[in-house]
Parts: C-alpha cells; structure tokens; sequence
C-alpha cells in the first residue's frame, strides 16, 4: 500500500477508507479483508470476471456437477461498474 495515499472519510453512517497501490504493484486487487482485529476477518471480493464466474460457478454447480455441466455453464462477461450498478453480460 502507499500509506501517504491513504485517506479515511467518516460520517454519522457511513466510513470509508481509501487505499492506493504502492509503486510496482500492478494488476487488479482481488479481495479485501476487514475486521476490529486479526482473528476476525472478513473476506470480500472485488467484482471481477473471475470473482463473478467462481461465485455463480459455486453457486450454480456444486462440487458434484460433472464436468459436462461445468462446460455447459454461461459465459459471465463484466461490462461495467459504477457505485450504484453492475453491468454483466451472459452468453
């Protein structure tokens, strides 16, 4: 993380915490973590084609589907994403 790129913004609902990659870190985070302390995390995702397709692959297929049901799944393309949307494409 570039800890001086940090911000914090907190209000009577809401807070919000700002992070930036340090230099020489490139590609797109996949998950965060959060919690009061290190023994009580909780995992969230980022919505990413990858993180869509494991998600409803889970969902959509259990772990005994056979792998003609997997083959047979949709494609899941994500076209955009805003604060108030998500825009994803089945095929």
């Amino acid at each position: 993380l570039a800890s001086r790129e940090t911000s914090v913004s907190v209000s009577a609902y809401n807070a919000a915490v700002g992070l930036a990659k340090a230099p020489g870190s490139t590609g797109p985070w996949e998950k965060f973590c959060f919690g009061l302390d290190a023994s009580g995390l909780q995992e969230r995702l980022f919505v990413s084609e990858e993180n869509v397709d494991g998600f409803l692959g889970t969902v959509l297929c259990p772990s005994f589907c056979s792998q003609s049901a997997l083959e047979s799944q949709p494609l899941i393309e994500v076209l955009d994403v805003t604060e108030d949307r998500i825009q994803i494409r089945l095929k």
